[in-house]
């Protein structure tokens, strides 16, 4: 995100070959993990707790000298100003476009002489940054990672470029199916509820924010209350406890951010036509799902494997592309957010099958809700979920990011060893009872996008 001068860009070019040995140093650790972390994985995860008091989970590894870390503020779209959406994915871009005394580029030179990886990400319920670094570096990449959360400059170059760059990607979304579609099925299934509003807001919303909103989302959103961390690597818990609170220490302890009352579950019957000239129709459709703390999640995990995230091993996949060659791509899954559990789907079809691809799924769901799976799409798929575990393990972002969302989600320290057994657990019985209870093809919210024959909107 930043311009750079052909001096700028001499000082980068020097560092090229140092960069490319840290990236294989990543990737070899990771791989060594990975290796080492059979199906029934056992991970020693350490809880940490700064002098300061700030908490964090650790799993130490010494076989490369990195670190990674993980962390996350309450703070995503939901809390975005009224006419002010799309300020926390606004916020996400710029701050790591200067702090303290350093302009954006000093600031990014300085990151790329100690090798840090540095950024920021919003969702609807979450602000979430990434970090990872040289062990020999730490302190100084600590430091700068201070910086960048407790004193973001939000200077009128950047915020500028940063708008426009975003307003570009805007512009190119209001020409991209699955994004015009995916927007309008929120806006529909949690009209007026935060969630109906774009993450990354719209050109007009966009247009107006500035760095004085900025500065206001940094000292709203990023507070030590709502803090999660997690790190991995070449560190231990000592060592971890002052870093914590040379990094977190300065934020404020606590906020004032709006309360964000539950949604109501999404429900139609409902369909809504978006005309695009396209020659392939692309549709979004759900309904209602069940949120990460319901004791049935797991099971309806399971389930949706089997109905729809599984890939060519799905019913869907085989309904719809397979025995009927309807369309290349058709999938579903679960999205279980902080204040309501979504499941959805999508299928990209020719305009001549979009009915007959709706019409398919929506038997697919009805059979499955009716009769539920066989024993042995059950048994596949569990095999495939604890086999395939280790694989969200391979990278210093991943492994992180597992111990991330294990502590947002309240899942327990010992999750990672006992996820898989409680996969295991699920019989054919619990699995046909949540289908009963969660799948309802007469109640899908269908938003498409395309000229397809002989559909029309109807709620």
């Amino acid at each position: 995100m930043t311009v750079l001068t052909q001096k700028n860009v001499t000082a980068i070019a020097a560092l090229k070959g140092r960069m490319a040995h840290v990236t294989s140093l990543f990737a070899a650790f990771w791989l060594t993990v990975l290796l080492a972390i059979p199906a029934e994985a056992k991970v020693d995860v350490q809880e940490v707790t700064s002098p300061g008091g700030i908490k964090a989970w650790l799993v130490e590894s010494r076989q490369v000298p990195l670190i990674a870390m993980r962390f996350s503020f309450v703070g995503g779209a939901v809390y975005d100003p009224d006419g002010k959406e799309g300020l926390s994915n606004f916020a996400a871009g710029m701050l790591d476009e200067g702090a303290g005394d350093m302009t954006s580029v000093a600031f990014q030179e300085r990151a790329e002489e100690l090798a840090v990886r540095m950024s920021f990400n919003a969702g609807r319920d979450m602000f979430i940054g990434s970090f990872q670094t040289l062990t020999e570096n730490k302190e100084e990449a600590a430091k700068l990672l201070k910086l960048a959360l407790t004193k973001p400059r939000f200077d009128a170059d950047a915020v500028d470029r940063i708008k426009k760059q975003i307003i570009t990607g805007l512009k190119f979304d209001q020409n991209d199916p699955r994004q015009v579609a995916s927007k309008e099925w929120f806006r529909i299934a949690f009209d007026g509820h935060p969630y109906a509003r774009p993450v990354k807001g719209t050109i007009n919303s966009v247009g107006t924010i500035d760095a004085k909103d900025l500065r206001d989302f940094a000292d709203k959103v990023m507070v030590r209350d709502t803090l999660t961390v997690a790190v991995v690597g070449d560190i231990d818990a000592k060592t971890l406890g002052p870093m914590l609170d040379e990094i977190f220490g300065d934020l404020p302890k606590s906020s004032d951010l709006k309360a964000i009352a539950e949604a109501k579950p999404p429900a139609g019957p409902q369909r809504k036509v978006i005309e695009m000239n396209v020659p392939q129709s692309v549709a979004v459709f759900g309904h209602s799902g069940l949120k990460r703390n319901d004791d049935d999640f797991i099971a309806s995990f399971v389930l949706n494997y089997i109905l729809g995230g599984g890939g060519f091993n799905s019913r869907l996949t085989e309904e719809v592309r397979e025995k009927r060659g309807l369309a290349y791509s058709v999938y579903s899954f679960l999205s279980p957010y902080q204040r309501a559990g979504i499941y959805m789907g999508n299928v990209a079809t020719e305009n001549k099958s979009m009915v007959r691809s709706l019409e398919v799924i929506e038997a697919e769901l009805r059979r499955m809700a009716e009769d539920g799976p066989t024993a042995e799409e059950l048994k596949n798929a569990k095999q495939y979920l604890t086999g395939s575990y280790p694989l969200r393990f391979d990278t210093s972002s991943k492994i992180a990011s597992q111990l991330l969302w294990i502590q947002i989600e309240d899942l327990g320290r010992d999750y990672i060893e006992t996820r898989n057994s409680k996969i295991d657990a699920i019989t054919l019985d619990d699995v046909r009872r949540v289908a009963k209870r969660l799948l309802n093809a007469d109640g899908l919210i269908v938003t498409i996008v395309g000229k397809p024959e002989g559909v029309d909107s109807r709620s």
